[in-house]
């Protein structure tokens, strides 16, 4: 399904006008007969009627601010900030952040908060006051009125908000192979490999040793299993084939599922720990088997990279588990955690994981004894938070990236950072040439994301309200660049604006493609061969965007607020993510060799951003999502049915055709609200042409005896699109019926912001209320992928309970209906 494009096309309704400039020339004194002076008295009279029907008929505001900048946006400022991305600086900006360790809470962590704060004031070319001064403790009256109080008429400006958030430091890890009698047999290392070929990576090699965030403390011993990917249904064949995991450690593999879901599995099972490596069948062929050299000689995966990451329990809840659905502050009161393992693991090697295999196949069993000395303890993290008032101060934009590493983290996440930076900087370009947006526009750099999404949670709890009554979409980077594929998720309600804008983009090494075209690309790298099923399009739809599911700093803002989210990036390169060996040798050898990629996301966002900031009437497609809910009603359909579990779906397919209908009268109403728009535009344009033509005659006339010159003029055009953006920033001077059209356009955008919030339910879904969006979120057995109509799709799937479904069937009903209702 297509939709138009939500911007004023120059060429359908550009209509010029060209208005001459104020100054005059001094009167000359004149002599005349009496008949000249009846012509000077009529001349004069004439101008005076002139005059007066302008203020009359509401032009007059509008004729004083031709004196001032005019208000840049729409096509000519996105024409103007598409100049300004270059690889080199943006190379520039991945130095910034990429040269040292920087993990959530640590010193160099803070440093990066600084330098984020420092570009922001630099690339607009504002003074900053002291940094001291503009870092604030999260819930003190300064981060507060930081949001709940501007105006349109304030300077852009940042900061940085403090949360103190619990962290864990490890202290002691180890792993062995033991006898019976506990007596150490091999001492794995547990350590990544120097090379002084990567001289960032060998310059960080021993920063942060491999843990697992919010890991348990422990000292435990068991026999290894191996149990794949951990999965439920890997359990179910271990069951199977008669073995008892009770006591034992595991060993599972990186993929298929959250790490956090891998300890939880195998805590609900009776084990007593957990390891997790990085296996190289998931390479995607890149492999020295097939003639790949490791990194740093070459492409594939260096057998010693330690694979670090959280193990938090996303699914229950995310954000700092002692302050679940509350910002932590300070002083905050806190809980006992939830969404925490109360079993120890470690990240291990493939080097080393080898070596276990090769003792299990040789003794058929190995003991281990596996010790995690953790240290936590409640530790600040820092948002640098950057905001530029647009003309309407009640609709915002937010993009937001996370900053935090476990390492250097040049892919994850500092190729966000550094495509975040250019884009400030693109904004300040514009700034200085007297942009404005039309709404508001917040950047955020989120820190402590890599432990549970703590920064952007924190601050989406702390401001919860706010946010839902206020912005209108989260925009959300992460790793921007780690391959050569792009791609995005998104809510439905933005798959076609999506689509359409990377439609804009040129393709970032390919003449005569775009950025679109470049989902099939699959890099130097990765062999036709191994192309898995999923590489493949799920939907007839070659515009479909899939849903979001979790893992990234959307999660708060989607599926707990309702706000509508985007997150892309470009993806399918070799990978040491969370190791030593993401650096930026690695990006420039193997990820993005010229930066061309990182140069196309930065204008992807910026791009993104700007349309959705500038646009007249949001670019929401609400049929499209109501069409994506029948979609998402025929997997349940076809799951119930697998599992033969009976479920009426008529009552829900009911409530969406309801939705669609009214969706449908929605989208009718922007495009008339729209025409509405330009009619009044082109009638006050023409009545002010009118005047002009006027005062050209009047000029002519009068010249001869008063020197009224109009030769000279200094011409400025005034397109439809400026008109608009005028007659939202002031009501002086406007006609009626043009403000009548901007409120009707101002309801219809509102009933657009309020669409995704109207599958928020306050009851949240069963067993984890945290989460509130009944039309999507992580799968409760998933984790980064994303279950639609999950309390539904889960009493069905993982509950096996039919009358579960039926409640959740009416549940859901009662919420679309409603949903319907108000739009």
């Amino acid at each position: 399904m297509s939709v138009k494009t939500e911007y004023f096309d120059d060429k359908k309704h550009a209509d010029v006008l060209v208005l001459p400039t104020t100054s005059t020339t001094k009167s000359r004194a004149q002599s005349g007969t009496f008949s000249r002076l009846r012509r000077v008295v009529f001349a004069f009279g004439l101008v005076y009627l002139v005059l007066s029907w302008i203020p009359f008929r509401g032009d007059a505001g509008f004729y004083a601010q031709l004196s001032k900048p005019r208000i840049l946006n729409g096509k000519p400022a996105e024409k103007i900030f598409l100049k300004i991305p270059n690889p080199e600086a943006v190379s520039a900006a991945l130095q910034k952040y990429a040269k040292h360790a920087h993990v959530a809470g640590s010193e160099q962590d803070f440093r990066t908060a600084k330098i984020a704060l420092e570009g922001f004031y630099e690339s607009f070319g504002l003074s900053s006051h002291s940094l001291e001064n503009l870092i604030y403790d999260a819930g003190s009256k300064e981060s507060q009125n930081a949001i709940y109080d501007f105006s349109s008429k304030d300077s852009p400006r940042a900061w940085i908000d403090t949360y103190y958030s619990l962290l864990d430091n490890p202290q002691i890890q180890s792993l062995e192979i033991v006898d019976e009698m506990g007596n150490a047999l091999w001492t794995a290392d547990l350590e990544e490999v120097c090379n002084p070929l990567d001289e960032d990576a060998n310059n960080a090699c021993s920063a942060v040793p491999p843990f697992h965030g919010f890991s348990a403390d422990g000292d435990v011993s068991g026999e290894l299993v191996y149990g794949n990917y951990g999965d439920p249904e890997d359990y179910a064949e271990l069951e199977k084939r008669g073995v008892d995991v009770t006591g034992k450690i595991m060993l599972v593999r990186y993929g298929s599922n959250l790490r956090g879901l891998k300890v939880q599995n195998a805590e609900e099972r009776g084990a007593a720990g957990v390891l997790i490596y990085s296996d190289i069948r998931d390479d995607r062929g890149v492999t020295e088997e097939n003639g790949f050299l490791p990194y740093p000689e070459g492409p594939a995966r260096n057998p010693f990279m330690i694979q670090r990451g959280s193990v938090q329990f996303i699914p229950i809840y995310p954000g700092d588990p002692t302050t679940p659905g509350a910002p932590s502050y300070k002083n905050s009161t806190r809980a006992k955690d939830t969404n925490l393992p109360v079993i120890p693991s470690l990240p291990l090697s493939w080097a080393n994981t080898q070596y276990l295999f090769s003792e299990f196949n040789r003794t058929g069993t190995v003991r281990l004894r596996l010790v995690n000395k953790i240290k936590q303890e409640i530790k600040p993290i820092w948002n640098t938070m950057m905001l530029i008032p647009g003309i309407l101060t009640d609709e915002v934009v937010i993009v937001g990236n996370h900053r935090d590493a476990w390492v250097l983290g040049a892919v994850d996440p500092s190729s966000g950072s550094a495509c975040m930076d250019e884009v400030v900087r693109g904004f300040g370009e514009l700034y200085k040439k007297g942009w404005k947006p039309l709404r508001t526009i917040i950047l955020a750099s989120w820190d402590g994301e890599e432990y549970g999404l703590l920064g952007s949670t924190e601050w989406g709890e702390d401001f919860e309200k706010w946010i839902s009554k206020n912005v209108v979409t989260y925009l959300n980077l992460d790793s921007s660049v780690s391959g050569s594929r792009w791609g995005a998720g998104a809510s439905p309600s933005l798959s076609n604006f999506i689509y359409q804008l990377a439609q804009d983009i040129p393709h970032p090494t390919r003449e005569n493609a775009t950025l679109w075209d470049s989902q099939s690309d699959f890099g130097p790298f990765i062999p036709p061969d191994t192309r898995m099923k999923e590489d493949q399009p799920s939907t007839d739809d070659l515009r479909y965007i899939g849903p979001l599911g979790s893992g990234s700093d959307f999660t708060v803002f989607l599926q707990r607020i309702g706000v509508a989210s985007t997150s892309a990036t470009f993806y399918e390169a070799p990978g040491d993510a969370h190791s030593i060996y993401d650096s930026i040798p690695f990006v420039e050898r193997f990820v993005d060799p010229g930066y061309h990629r990182f140069n196309a996301m930065s204008k992807f966002l910026g791009l993104e951003t700007l349309r959705l900031a500038d646009a007249i009437v949001l670019p929401l497609n609400t049929s499209y999502y109501a069409l994506e809910l029948t979609a998402y009603t025929e997997l349940v359909a076809t799951a119930a049915k697998e599992l033969n579990i009976a479920v009426d779906l008529s009552p829900l397919n009911e409530a969406i055709s309801n939705l669609y209908d009214a969706t449908k009268e929605l989208e009718k109403g922007k495009e008339d609200a729209k025409k509405a728009l330009f009619k009044s535009l082109k009638r006050w344009h023409r009545r002010r042409h009118l005047c002009r033509v006027i005062w050209d005659r009047l000029c002519r006339l009068v010249k001869p005896w008063f020197g009224c010159d109009n030769d000279d003029k200094q011409e400025i055009e005034v397109n439809v699109e400026e008109m608009a953006s005028y007659v939202f920033e002031s009501g002086h001077g406007v006609p009626h019926d043009v403000k009548k059209a901007i409120k009707r356009i101002r309801k219809i955008n509102s009933k657009l912001l309020s669409f995704e919030s109207g599958f928020i339910s306050e009851e949240g879904l069963p067993g984890r209320t945290w989460y509130k969006h009944f039309g999507v979120a992580p799968g409760k057995r998933l984790g980064y992928g994303a279950t639609t109509f999950p309390a539904l799709t889960e009493s069905i799937t993982l509950d096996k309970n039919a009358t579960s479904a039926r409640m959740e069937i009416e549940r859901l009903s009662k919420l679309i209906n409603k949903l319907a209702k108000h739009i």
